[in-house]
């Protein structure tokens, strides 16, 4: 489970960070902002819940110890996915292009910051 878990967290660092860099393509050229960007984001941040809940199973199945902060990075990315979500509605509708793009980038770094210390 945890080869799962590692090979997971590199294909959720590259599917946001890819999902990341196209809405901020597609902010810079509209032809980008098509309806297929949101489906990519969609299954970017489901990948990472998918991600959180291996990483929660490890941790309560197999009382593996982890350090306090990956878990609190890991809790904290979860978050961020919920802010740009609500955020949404307080933006205009191009500005959700570069709202996904900056916060995906976000995103990106916490995961980062996460495998860096775990």
């Amino acid at each position: 489970m945890v080869d799962a878990h590692l090979t997971l967290a590199w294909v959720v660092l590259a599917g946001n960070g890819a999902a990341a860099v196209w809405a901020l393509g597609a902010n810079r050229f509209p032809a980008l902002g098509v309806r297929a960007l949101w489906w990519f984001v969609l299954a970017a941040q489901l990948l990472l819940v998918a991600e959180i809940v291996i990483g929660v199973a490890m941790m309560a199945g197999g009382g593996r110890e982890v350090p306090g902060i990956h878990t609190f990075y890991g809790f904290v990315t979860l978050a961020a996915i919920g802010i740009l979500f609500s955020y949404r509605t307080q933006v205009g509708r191009r500005a959700h292009y570069a709202l996904y793009g900056w916060g995906g980038l976000f995103i990106v770094g916490l995961i980062i910051r996460t495998m860096i210390i775990g």
